[in-house]
């Protein structure tokens, strides 16, 4: 069994009075997948947001290696190894996607990966690099996004629906693209998507969130077969 890098035990998180995130427990082992599911509302980004510290959970514990993040200041979880690519993508449009990709390791205090093994990985990004982000396309953009959080070498990576707005062509290769990212450099890796087959396709371990709560986890293929569940709370 692989070495546990993430692992949430008992974390809530409260906005004022609505509970967003209600005592959810799951770990992300070393080189694998883990595919949190839910309907618009579950409490998908808001358990991310928790984990990073973009906001302070109500009370439980986030660990990363065994070392206690929950209180840290963002910036110091960032700099722990843990890269937090949210919905949206949020590439910087103006600048260069060279440039884009040297924001990621600015200021994360890690040795940053050099630009030629991003290139390796996203080959695409190598033949756009002089180009502005606002040229890229969806998938590039992406690609991109994905590429700048890797560049600070984490050891989690959190992905906010990567595959939010594109077509299903591009879909499949994103998370053909997170698969081999996650065996090729042995990434924890934690999948927050509203795709549940794709997500499914590619994980280790399913969990499905219903108004912040964990409602179901197991074998992604079991969770794939089980219509019901999907049914009942991603409305398949």
């Amino acid at each position: 069994m692989e070495p546990t890098v993430l692992k949430i035990e008992e974390l809530t998180t409260d906005y004022g009075p609505i509970r967003a995130v209600d005592h959810v427990s799951l770990e992300v082992p070393e080189g694998s997948v883990t595919a949190v599911l839910g309907a618009n509302g579950a409490g998908k980004t808001s358990l991310l947001r928790s984990i990073t510290g973009l906001v302070r959970p109500t009370s439980g514990h986030v660990r990363v290696e065994g070392e206690d993040i929950t209180r840290w200041p963002v910036e110091e979880i960032v700099r722990f190894g843990v890269a937090h690519v949210p919905e949206g993508r949020g590439v910087i449009a103006e600048l260069t996607v060279q440039e884009n990709l040297r924001l990621g390791g600015l200021w994360r205090g890690r040795e940053a990966m050099p630009l030629r093994e991003i290139y390796e990985l996203f080959p695409r990004l190598e033949e756009r690099a002089g180009q502005p982000a606002s040229r890229l396309s969806g998938g590039e953009r992406q690609m991109l996004s994905i590429g700048r959080a890797l560049v600070g070498r984490p050891r989690a990576l959190l992905l906010d629906e990567p595959s939010l707005g594109l077509a299903p062509v591009l879909v499949a290769q994103i998370m053909s693209l997170v698969r081999r990212l996650t065996d090729t450099l042995g990434l924890a890796v934690l999948l927050v998507e509203q795709n549940a087959r794709s997500a499914l396709s590619i994980a280790n371990r399913g969990v499905v969130l219903n108004l912040g709560r964990v409602v179901a986890e197991q074998d992604p293929q079991k969770l794939a077969a089980d219509d019901s569940l999907l049914h009942a709370y991603l409305g398949f």
